[in-house]
């Protein structure tokens, strides 16, 4: 009897499971900072130690080749997005639960596959469509209660799920010119650029609440333990993709969901109501939907 060729499925499926989980561990350590440092500073931060790792990185593993970077106009591009991905999702976070937060994010599946349209040239599918409905009724049912309390702060996780479409658009331009790490590291140095100047507009000039005073050495410590475990997240992901393949990790990352909605009740005591259940069970739904339909595809 012959064993079927390919890659062994299960240890990346826990590779990714592991990746995914990490995140939703690093987003709960920005949550517990929501009322230490105005979220742009907490951002920048967070960016430029992820970039002077990746870059040391880098040189240490690849040399200097790397570092004469080609296709500028792209990689700002991709840093523009991880800006608003990054800006949205941890300002949410200074307003929202982290489960809600979480939720309204995984919407950027559906809106990468309805940008992909007018970027890329491809046809949106009946099922993109139907997955993109379903996904905006579970928007709706968890925005509803957050927008009447919270007014315009309540879009941030939209701002931040259109920023990570708008990446996975150009990550898949970016795909062949440089190796993974190289494409992280330089989105990340213009990332923590960009950041960096929103911190210092928003300090000058957008109010109270975002003016950067110096840090307690404890926030300090834990934007670099998101830093190195975002990246570790990102680098534990692509593993896993290598191993077990895209189509059997994609459904992975609904883990995100249940650990911040663990940790949002344990740690936080947010205890998310019925609609809020409701809207993240029609959002999870419409990315299985969508991702069934690309699979058969």
């Amino acid at each position: 009897m012959t064993t079927p060729s390919g890659p062994e499925p299960k240890p990346g499926l826990l590779l990714a499971l592991v990746g995914f989980a990490l995140l939703s561990l690093g987003d709960a350590v920005i949550k517990t900072m929501s009322d230490e440092w105005p979220s742009t500073a907490l951002a920048a931060t967070r960016f430029a130690m992820g970039a002077v790792g990746l870059s040391a990185l880098l040189l240490a593993r690849e040399g200097r080749g790397p570092l004469p970077v080609a296709d500028r106009g792209l990689h700002a591009l991709r840093g523009l997005a991880v800006t608003l991905a990054t800006t949205g999702f941890f300002g949410a976070l200074m307003f929202m639960p982290l489960a809600e937060a979480t939720a309204i994010s995984f919407t950027s599946p559906i809106l990468t596959a309805l940008l992909a349209a007018p970027v890329l040239g491809e046809r949106v599918r009946g099922a993109t469509w139907g997955a993109s409905l379903l996904a905006f009724a579970g928007v709706l049912a968890i925005l509803r209660p957050n927008f009447l309390s919270l007014g315009w702060p309540a879009l941030l996780p939209l701002v931040s799920a259109s920023g990570m479409s708008l990446l996975m658009i150009l990550n898949g331009k970016a795909a062949g010119r440089g190796s993974p790490l190289a494409m992280q590291a330089w989105a990340a140095v213009f990332a923590a650029l960009m950041l960096g100047s929103v911190a210092l507009i928003g300090h000058f000039g957008w109010g109270e609440g975002l003016v950067i005073g110096w840090p307690h050495w404890s926030v300090l410590a834990r934007c670099a333990l998101v830093a190195v475990s975002a990246s570790t997240a990102h680098w534990l992901i692509f593993l896993g993709t290598v191993r077990a393949g895209a189509s059997r990790v994609a459904p992975m990352i609904h883990v995100q969901l249940l650990v911040a909605g663990l940790i949002g009740w344990l740690g936080f005591g947010h205890v998310p109501d019925l609609a809020a259940m409701a809207g993240a069970g029609l959002i999870v739904l419409a990315g299985l939907w969508l991702w069934r339909a690309e699979r058969r595809a």
